[in-house]
């Protein structure tokens, strides 16, 4: 049987038809970067304090009887008693017009659900990832691609209706769903349109760079939009800019192919052929050639789910050893990248700066990933960004506190390299796992990763009361899976192992 690859081969490499699929699959993830990332502004916690009752027309003034502190205030008998605020609270509106936390006085004793909501979030992406996969196999990559963009689109906006906190929270568990299951279409549409030579470009500086976009995107409008449910319904409308992209990215013909859909395949390549004016052949796929595709891919699947299973991960010593340090690199490194973004509220300063300043680092972190992917061997660049994000976060606890400036420019500094450790890991893992159980493997690390995504409120959390324990933290952990990183084996300019028995032993 002639190779895919082979038989489009006449298309060229990038001509008109991969740049358009290229650019509007890599804008189509704008968004993903400020859904999630929004939490940020919404359910950040403004300065409060315990309203007070009346007296005369005025609120009783400072100093006293009844005096109010943030989750308690003076009894109005006077002396050293004290009461819960029975009228609620008054927040500060210098920074926000509302927040999901003024909104249904997430403090104090319900201070916990704050960081809940994006536990629920990542929790939403958590059975995202386990049922993108499924369900795009079955029904397609196109019509799960556009599926989940209404679904993240329209629960979004139906978050500003939101009647309560835990309305709001259903709702951000299906956005969740939607988030990662259109990322994840996107990415598989792109590798399975484009050719081989720019699915890397695609995979680190296409999608990556346009979520760093929508990340950007995410403080300028919470600067200019200061009501949280304003920001959710301008940051929703945005997803109906993408409904023309229907008529302009196609099926994937792979996955066509593989359902016996030959006509329609061949009806997408030679589309694109006009659009790269090229004259295809007569016949492009032969039915001979289509039924040896269909029958190789049921079998290959049918021998996956026979000989191989998620266990195979951990019964040779080699592949257990590949696959718990991938476990934990990609929980620790995504806790601490989710981490950082959503502590940007409790550097002090400004939290719009400090978000637009977390941004940009995106950038420099993909284009340098991309520079080392090129020239530098992997067991280097995992270990080097890693290092450099934990120690950078480490020094923070020597910075005297008036030395503000210093102190951000080491959590951006520190946030690059871990950003660009998150992005690296997910073309190392692809080399690192034989292509036997090289999706279980994929799957298994970043399910570890969305674990660490749904701690990471909490690591944010523990700012509100101590700015530098959380930097301690995720820098003392980063570097301790910098560490392990070093005994991943080499793969670069390297042979794709197969098989369970090729797979390299540690460096120990």
């Amino acid at each position: 049987m002639r190779e895919y690859e082979d038989v489009i081969g006449f298309l060229g490499v990038c001509g008109p038809f991969q740049r358009l699929v290229y650019c509007l699959l890599s804008l189509s993830t704008i968004p993903n970067g400020y859904v999630g990332l929004a939490m940020v502004f919404l359910a950040d916690t403004p300065a409060h304090r315990c309203r007070l009752p009346h007296l005369n027309g005025s609120l009783v003034p400072p100093g006293a009887p009844g005096e109010a502190g943030s989750c308690s205030r003076s009894a109005p008998g006077g002396g050293n008693e004290t009461e819960a605020c029975l009228d609620g609270w008054e927040f500060s509106t210098d920074i926000y017009s509302s927040t999901i936390v003024s909104e249904w006085n997430l403090v104090c004793d319900d201070a916990w659900k704050a960081p809940f909501t994006g536990t629920v979030f990542f929790s939403g992406v958590l059975t995202g990832s386990f049922i993108s996969g499924m369900i795009s196999d079955r029904y397609g990559r196109k019509v799960v691609f556009f599926a989940t963009m209404v679904v993240q689109t329209v629960f979004t906006l139906l978050q500003t209706l939101s009647s309560s906190w835990e309305m709001f929270c259903v709702l951000y568990f299906i956005v969740g769903m939607g988030q990662v299951s259109n990322y994840c279409a996107a990415y598989i549409l792109g590798s399975e349109l484009l050719s081989k030579t720019t699915r890397l470009s695609f995979g680190i500086l296409g999608t990556c760079s346009c979520y760093a976009i929508g990340y950007v995107c995410l403080p300028l409008f919470a600067y200019f939009i200061r009501d949280w449910r304003m920001l959710l319904l301008a940051l929703g409308l945005i997803g109906f800019l993408y409904v023309p992209l229907w008529w302009y990215i196609p099926e994937s013909p792979r996955w066509l192919l593989s359902q016996g859909r030959v006509e329609e395949a061949e009806a997408i390549i030679r589309a694109a052929a006009k659009m790269n004016k090229i004259t295809p052949p007569e016949v492009i796929f032969r039915q001979d050639d289509c039924t040896e595709f269909i029958v190789i891919l049921e079998n290959e699947n049918k021998e996956k789910q026979k000989l191989y299973s998620w266990t195979d991960l951990f019964k040779s010593a080699n592949m257990r050893n590949i696959t718990v340090l991938n476990i934990i690199i990609w929980m620790i490194t995504a806790m601490t990248y989710y981490g950082l973004s959503l502590n940007t509220p409790n550097m002090g300063g400004n939290p719009y700066i400090n978000c637009l300043l977390a941004a940009a680092t995106e950038f420099v972190s993909y284009g340098a990933i991309w520079f080392f992917v090129c020239y530098t061997p992997r067991r280097v660049i995992l270990p080097f960004t890693l290092l450099l994000g934990g120690v950078l976060l480490l020094l923070i606890n020597f910075v005297p506190e008036d030395v503000h400036g210093l102190t951000i420019a080491l959590v951006m500094m520190g946030k690059t390299g871990v950003t660009g450790a998150y992005t690296f890991i997910y073309l190392y893992v692809t080399e690192l796992f034989p292509t036997v159980v090289r999706n279980m493997g994929l799957s298994a690390s970043t399910m570890a990763s969305r674990t660490g995504s749904i701690i990471s409120p909490y690591i944010a959390y523990m700012g509100r009361y101590n700015k530098i324990l959380p930097y301690m933290l995720m820098g003392s952990i980063t570097i301790v899976i910098g560490v392990l990183s070093v005994l991943l084996p080499e793969t670069k300019d390297e042979e794709l192992p197969e098989f369970i028995s090729q797979v390299k032993p540690l460096q120990w």
